[in-house]
Order: structure tokens, then C-alpha cells, then sequence
């Protein structure tokens, strides 16, 4: 069985966890079966069964658009031309499945599905009406977004959902019968990410050895509630350093904002790193093993990869009671959750932080200061990793379906 699969983001081009997820998924795909994968980025290799081509389509020519345009329409061109150059592999054979990933792709899998008559089959790493501040970056694109997902997600032949959150919200946002909906979680290479002792990394990023660290790692987006973390950084043990290892922002006020926040910390406490880029693997493994906690402040997150890595790595969380996160962090057992919908808007008064944000810092000071507690969460959460996300298992279960989708279009 010959699988497409299409998606923006692919290695070295990732930002985000459903780039993560299709790198690791392409690689034990194609152990099963033949695989190509189609990226936004000019790239072109073969890897065993693996098979991945890059289409980086020129932008020029939507110089007369709203620059907040520009990433819809690329998306809807980008995908124009992966299925414009016909579902074929190099050697002639048919795509029998095409298997999308977020929004950017899903155009594709329409256009596909229509044009050549195979199946169609999403996952759902977010879903765009729960991400109303999209509008602030993509403008009226938003509206273009919401509608391709919506459309293709109604369509879809199969649907993964990342978690049972994510199951629920499908079927309470779209016209989508139940029995199309199967729940497949993300995985964890659990030999990639594993506890890592580098202090001489820690060092060169300005952070020190000696002392404990709390580490933020995500992009700078309303979703991933940085804002919240750093408001509750007043309220931390001072014994503690933050780490923010914080990634592109949905917007270049937000981006200002933030670091106008950071600076401001930086000059009331010492302690606080400021990492304003997505760094390389490798060191965030390094930077997961050191840190004494892990914190996830989203207040939407459908799976929550970051949180895996941390476990894996054996670093406790603490982190919003919300979607994913849920499912993944056992609360009391491998971390500490917290309740962001208690003060779901920013604080009127600054200097007051709201409960979410006391919640935040209370878990954390409170892990900081119980040592047992911490090695029993870090042995829990690695064991908890190993025992569940796999991805062995999640591309067996992956392909288990494309073959029950194909079976059942016959």
C-alpha cells in the first residue's frame, strides 16, 4: 500500500509538533509500506521506502495582497501543485491513501480525493475554531482557514484525532459521523529523548549549573499562554531560574511585547534566560534533562508534545488542565495541572497576578522545594512514556487503518 502524505512542516523545516509528529510517523510508516511525503520547502531525498519531495512555490505573484494573505494563499497554491503534478511516484505507482497534516495541507487531500478518487485521511493536531486569535495573524486568511478545514474534515474518508479532547471537539464542531473519528495519539522516540547530562551546554547558553530551572519551551502565540508564565514569575522561589526557550511569534507586536516583558523581569530578577529561537534538538534534550520542571501554560493544546519530550527526558510537569495535557500528564503522578479556564482573560491589574497565574506558581514553588516528590514524578513520567507512545505501535495503528479506509471505499 502506497501512502502520500502531505504536510508544510518537515525536517530541518519544523515548528511545531505536527511537524514532529510526521517526521517521526513518515520514518516507521515507511517500514511498513512505501511512503512520500510531500513538504512546503524545496527538499528532495529518498530514504528506504521514504520518499520525500518539496515544492517551494513562488509568492511574488500575491504582491498585491495583504501581506497577512500571503501564508493562506501560498498554502492553497502549495497544495495546487503537489496535486498538479499527478499522486505518481517516481516510479510510476499510484497513491493509494493521502494522509494530511494541519490546515496548510488539507487543500491537497480535497483536491486529490476529488480529482483521482482516493481515500482522504486527516489528523487533527489543532482545529482552527478553537483558535479564534489566528485572526490577529492571518487576518481575513482566518476565515480561508477555518474554511478549508472544515471542509476537508467533513469530506475526509478517516479522521485522528490526537486525543480524546481533540475526538470530542470534532464531533461537536463538525458535521462528522462518530465511527469516522478514530483517536491514535502522538509518540516519542524514547531513545532520542532520554535524560542527558551536559552541563557545559547550560553554561554556553548563559544558564547555571548549580542552580534549579524551571524551562519553557513553545512558540510566542496566545495558544501556547507564555504571557501567563511570565506573569507568574514574580511569585517563583527566588532560589530558581526560568529558562524560555521561546520560538516565532504569531505577530510582530506580540514578539515586541513579549520582550519588552522579558527585559523588564530580567531587570526586577536575576535568573531569568531569554532563548529567542527554537534551538537544535539535541540541546532542548539537554535543556529538558537539566530542568528541574517543565512548565506548559497553553490554554489550548490538543495533544501536547513538548510534555512528552519532558517525561521522556524525566523532568516533572506543570501545566494547563486542558485538552491533550490531560491525558498525558497524570496529575499528582508525573506533574502538577492547573486550571487556566479559573481566569481565562489577562489580569486588569498587572501587578495582581489572576489565580491561574498563583496556580502556576504555586505548583511550581511547590514542586521546587519537595525533592522526593520530584524523583518519584521524574521515574512516573519517564515509565509512563515508555509505556504508551511509542511510534512502533502509533504507525501500526496508523496503517491499520489506511487498510480498513481502503476497505471499505471498495
Amino acid at each position: 500500500m502506497r501512502v502520500l502524505l502531505t504536510t508544510n512542516e518537515y525536517p530541518p523545516h519544523v515548528y511545531g509538533g505536527a511537524g514532529v509528529h510526521v517526521e517521526y510517523l513518515s520514518r516507521e510508516l515507511a517500514k511498513l509500506g512505501p511512503v512520500e511525503v510531500r513538504t512546503f520547502h524545496e527538499q528532495n531525498f529518498d530514504d528506504g521506502q521514504l520518499y520525500v519531495r518539496g515544492i517551494k512555490v513562488d509568492t511574488t505573484h500575491f504582491a498585491g495582497c495583504s501581506q497577512s494573505l500571503v501564508s493562506p494563499l501560498k498554502a492553497l497554491s502549495t497544495c495546487l501543485a503537489f496535486v498538479g503534478q499527478g499522486i505518481d511516484d517516481d516510479l510510476g505507482e499510484h497513491a493509494e491513501i493521502i494522509h494530511c497534516h494541519t490546515w496548510y495541507a488539507h487543500f491537497s487531500g480535497i483536491l486529490a480525493k476529488l480529482l483521482y478518487g482516493i481515500p482522504l485521511v486527516i489528523t487533527v493536531h489543532s482545529l482552527e475554531p478553537l483558535r479564534p486569535w489566528k485572526r490577529d495573524q492571518l487576518g481575513r486568511g482566518y476565515e480561508l482557514s477555518s474554511w478549508v478545514e472544515k471542509t476537508a474534515l467533513e469530506m475526509a474518508d478517516s479522521i485522528i484525532a490526537v486525543s480524546q479532547s481533540t475526538h470530542d471537539d470534532i464531533l461537536r464542531l463538525f458535521q462528522v459521523e462518530p465511527q469516522r473519528v478514530t483517536v491514535i495519539p502522538n509518540g516519542i522516540d524514547v531513545e532520542q529523548y532520554q535524560a542527558t547530562h551536559d552541563p557545559d551546554t547550560l553554561v554556553q547558553l548563559g544558564i547555571d549549573p548549580e542552580r534549579p530551572f524551571v524551562l519553557f519551551v513553545g512558540r510566542i502565540t496566545r495558544q501556547k499562554g507564555l504571557y501567563y508564565l511570565l506573569q507568574a514569575i514574580p511569585h517563583l522561589d527566588p532560589k530558581l531560574q526560568v529558562v524560555l526557550c521561546a520560538g516565532d511569534a504569531d505577530t510582530r507586536v506580540m514578539q515586541r511585547d513579549t520582550e519588552e516583558m522579558v527585559q523588564e523581569l530580567q531587570a526586577r530578577r536575576s535568573g531569568i534566560v531569554w532563548l529567542p529561537k527554537m534551538l537544535p534538538r539535541a540541546t532542548t534534550i539537554v535543556l529538558y534533562s537539566h530542568a528541574t520542571i517543565f512548565c506548559c501554560p497553553s490554554i489550548y493544546e490538543p495533544f501536547g508534545l513538548i510534555n512528552l519530550e519532558a517525561m521522556a527526558c524525566g523532568t516533572p510537569v506543570v501545566g494547563s488542565a486542558v485538552g491533550g495535557i490531560k491525558e498525558v500528564v497524570v496529575d499528582g503522578e508525573t506533574g502538577l495541572l492547573v486550571d487556566p479556564l479559573l481566569d481565562p482573560e489577562p489580569p486588569h491589574d498587572p501587578s495582581a497576578p489572576s489565580k491561574f497565574e498563583q496556580g502556576l506558581a504555586e505548583a511550581i514553588n511547590r514542586l521546587a522545594n519537595d525533592s522526593e516528590l520530584l524523583e518519584r514524578m521524574s521515574r512516573a513520567g519517564r515509565e509512563r512514556v515508555e509505556q504508551n507512545y511509542s511510534w512502533q505501535s502509533i504507525a501500526q495503528q496508523t496503517h491499520d487503518l489506511y487498510r480498513r479506509v481502503r476497505v471499505q471505499q471498495r
